[in-house]
Protein backbone atom coordinates (compact mmCIF):
# COMPACT_ATOMS: atom_id res chain seq x y z
CA UNK A 1 0.00 0.00 0.00
CA UNK A 2 1.31 3.43 -0.93
CA UNK A 3 2.27 5.51 2.11
CA UNK A 4 1.12 8.69 0.37
CA UNK A 5 -2.48 7.51 -0.06
CA UNK A 6 -3.59 9.26 3.13
CA UNK A 7 -0.55 11.28 4.20
CA UNK A 8 -0.46 11.69 7.94
CA UNK A 9 -0.49 15.24 9.14
CA UNK A 10 -0.25 16.46 12.67
CA UNK A 11 3.20 18.01 12.74
CA UNK A 12 1.63 21.03 14.43
CA UNK A 13 4.40 21.40 17.02
CA UNK A 14 6.71 22.78 14.33
CA UNK A 15 4.21 25.40 13.19
CA UNK A 16 5.28 28.89 14.33
CA UNK A 17 1.64 29.81 14.92
CA UNK A 18 1.26 26.86 17.31
CA UNK A 19 4.46 27.84 19.14
CA UNK A 20 3.21 31.40 19.45
CA UNK A 21 -0.13 30.04 20.69
CA UNK A 22 1.71 28.16 23.45
CA UNK A 23 3.45 31.38 24.49
CA UNK A 24 0.14 33.27 24.50
CA UNK A 25 -1.43 30.53 26.63
CA UNK A 26 1.45 30.58 29.13
CA UNK A 27 1.39 34.38 29.35
CA UNK A 28 -2.38 34.46 29.74
CA UNK A 29 -2.42 31.78 32.43
CA UNK A 30 0.13 33.68 34.51
CA UNK A 31 -1.47 37.08 33.79
CA UNK A 32 -5.01 36.01 34.69
CA UNK A 33 -3.95 34.46 37.98
CA UNK A 34 -1.83 37.47 38.96
CA UNK A 35 -3.89 40.44 37.76
CA UNK A 36 -7.53 39.36 38.02
CA UNK A 37 -9.34 38.96 41.34
CA UNK A 38 -9.91 35.44 42.64
CA UNK A 39 -13.35 34.26 41.62
CA UNK A 40 -13.53 36.51 38.53
CA UNK A 41 -15.07 34.47 35.70
CA UNK A 42 -12.80 36.28 33.27
CA UNK A 43 -9.87 34.20 34.56
CA UNK A 44 -11.36 30.96 33.25
CA UNK A 45 -12.67 32.61 30.08
CA UNK A 46 -9.29 34.06 29.15
CA UNK A 47 -7.40 30.87 29.93
CA UNK A 48 -9.90 28.74 28.01
CA UNK A 49 -9.78 31.07 24.98
CA UNK A 50 -5.97 30.91 24.97
CA UNK A 51 -6.05 27.13 25.40
CA UNK A 52 -8.60 26.75 22.62
CA UNK A 53 -6.38 28.79 20.32
CA UNK A 54 -3.51 26.34 20.54
CA UNK A 55 -5.48 23.14 21.04
CA UNK A 56 -7.62 23.63 17.94
CA UNK A 57 -4.51 24.07 15.80
CA UNK A 58 -3.32 20.68 17.06
CA UNK A 59 -6.68 18.97 16.59
CA UNK A 60 -7.20 20.50 13.16
CA UNK A 61 -3.75 19.45 12.05
CA UNK A 62 -4.29 15.84 13.09
CA UNK A 63 -7.86 15.73 11.72
CA UNK A 64 -6.54 17.12 8.44
CA UNK A 65 -5.27 13.66 7.50
CA UNK A 66 -8.81 12.59 6.72
CA UNK A 67 -10.87 15.77 6.67
CA UNK A 68 -9.81 18.99 5.03
CA UNK A 69 -13.12 20.46 6.13
CA UNK A 70 -12.44 19.76 9.82
CA UNK A 71 -8.87 21.01 9.48
CA UNK A 72 -10.05 24.37 8.14
CA UNK A 73 -12.96 24.61 10.60
CA UNK A 74 -10.82 23.86 13.66
CA UNK A 75 -8.09 26.23 12.53
CA UNK A 76 -10.74 28.92 12.22
CA UNK A 77 -12.01 28.07 15.73
CA UNK A 78 -8.45 28.71 16.94
CA UNK A 79 -8.55 32.10 15.22
CA UNK A 80 -11.94 32.96 16.73
CA UNK A 81 -10.81 31.94 20.22
CA UNK A 82 -7.79 34.21 20.03
CA UNK A 83 -10.00 37.09 18.86
CA UNK A 84 -12.12 36.54 21.96
CA UNK A 85 -8.95 36.70 24.06
CA UNK A 86 -7.83 39.86 22.26
CA UNK A 87 -11.07 41.55 23.28
CA UNK A 88 -10.54 40.47 26.90
CA UNK A 89 -7.11 42.09 27.00
CA UNK A 90 -8.42 45.25 25.31
CA UNK A 91 -11.30 45.38 27.81
CA UNK A 92 -8.85 44.90 30.70
CA UNK A 93 -6.96 48.02 29.61
CA UNK A 94 -10.09 50.04 28.83
CA UNK A 95 -12.00 49.49 32.08
CA UNK A 96 -8.92 50.28 34.13
CA UNK A 97 -8.05 53.41 32.18
CA UNK A 98 -4.72 51.95 31.09
CA UNK A 99 -2.88 52.77 27.87
CA UNK A 100 -3.24 50.57 24.82
CA UNK A 101 -0.14 50.77 22.67
CA UNK A 102 -0.48 51.88 19.07
CA UNK A 103 0.56 49.42 16.36
CA UNK A 104 3.59 51.57 15.55
CA UNK A 105 4.60 52.32 19.15
CA UNK A 106 8.27 51.49 19.71
CA UNK A 107 7.28 49.06 22.48
CA UNK A 108 4.95 47.22 20.10
CA UNK A 109 7.74 46.99 17.54
CA UNK A 110 10.10 45.64 20.22
CA UNK A 111 7.59 42.93 21.16
CA UNK A 112 7.12 41.96 17.51
CA UNK A 113 10.86 41.63 17.04
CA UNK A 114 11.26 39.65 20.26
CA UNK A 115 8.44 37.26 19.36
CA UNK A 116 9.92 36.55 15.93
CA UNK A 117 13.01 35.12 17.61
CA UNK A 118 11.78 33.74 20.91
CA UNK A 119 9.15 31.07 21.34
CA UNK A 120 9.86 30.08 24.94
CA UNK A 121 6.67 30.01 27.04
CA UNK A 122 8.66 30.17 30.28
CA UNK A 123 10.14 33.54 29.30
CA UNK A 124 6.64 34.97 28.95
CA UNK A 125 5.58 33.53 32.31
CA UNK A 126 8.59 35.20 33.93
CA UNK A 127 7.72 38.50 32.26
CA UNK A 128 4.43 38.56 34.17
CA UNK A 129 6.39 38.74 37.44
CA UNK A 130 8.64 41.60 36.31
CA UNK A 131 6.35 43.89 34.30
CA UNK A 132 3.17 45.84 34.97
CA UNK A 133 -0.29 44.54 34.11
CA UNK A 134 -0.55 47.29 31.47
CA UNK A 135 2.69 46.18 29.83
CA UNK A 136 1.78 42.50 29.88
CA UNK A 137 -1.69 43.16 28.43
CA UNK A 138 -0.08 45.16 25.60
CA UNK A 139 2.49 42.42 24.99
CA UNK A 140 -0.37 39.91 24.77
CA UNK A 141 -2.29 42.15 22.37
CA UNK A 142 0.77 42.46 20.14
CA UNK A 143 1.27 38.69 20.21
CA UNK A 144 -2.40 38.13 19.40
CA UNK A 145 -2.13 40.37 16.35
CA UNK A 146 0.90 38.38 15.20
CA UNK A 147 -1.04 35.16 15.82
CA UNK A 148 -3.90 36.47 13.69
CA UNK A 149 -1.63 37.17 10.74
CA UNK A 150 -0.07 33.70 11.02
CA UNK A 151 -3.35 31.82 11.46
CA UNK A 152 -4.93 33.67 8.54
CA UNK A 153 -1.99 32.57 6.39
CA UNK A 154 -2.35 28.98 7.62
CA UNK A 155 -6.05 28.94 6.76
CA UNK A 156 -5.27 30.27 3.29
CA UNK A 157 -2.66 27.52 2.81
CA UNK A 158 -5.20 24.92 3.91
CA UNK A 159 -7.78 26.31 1.48
CA UNK A 160 -5.31 26.27 -1.41
CA UNK A 161 -4.26 22.68 -0.59
CA UNK A 162 -7.92 21.65 -0.59
CA UNK A 163 -8.48 23.30 -3.98
CA UNK A 164 -5.42 21.53 -5.39
CA UNK A 165 -5.80 18.09 -3.81
CA UNK A 166 -9.50 17.86 -2.98
CA UNK A 167 -10.99 16.18 0.04
CA UNK A 168 -10.53 12.65 1.32
CA UNK A 169 -13.31 11.19 -0.84
CA UNK A 170 -11.74 12.62 -4.00
CA UNK A 171 -8.30 11.39 -2.95
CA UNK A 172 -9.67 7.92 -2.16
CA UNK A 173 -11.44 7.73 -5.51
CA UNK A 174 -8.29 8.77 -7.42
CA UNK A 175 -6.18 6.24 -5.49
CA UNK A 176 -8.70 3.45 -6.13
CA UNK A 177 -8.88 4.19 -9.87
CA UNK A 178 -5.10 4.30 -10.11
CA UNK A 179 -4.80 1.03 -8.17
CA UNK A 180 -7.41 -0.62 -10.36
CA UNK A 181 -5.69 0.58 -13.53
CA UNK A 182 -2.32 -0.65 -12.28
CA UNK A 183 -0.84 2.81 -11.84
CA UNK A 184 0.97 3.93 -8.74
CA UNK A 185 -1.21 6.39 -6.74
Amino acid sequence: MNKEFIPQKGDYRNLRVFQLGKCIYALTYAFAHKHLPVGDRTIDQMIQAARSGKQNIAEGSVDGSTSSEMEIKLTNVAKASMHELLLDYEDFLMVRGLEKWDGEDKRTLQVRTYCRRHMNPEAFIQAVDTRSAETIANIAITMLHQFDVMITSLIETQKQRFLKEGGIKEQMYRARVQQRDGRKP
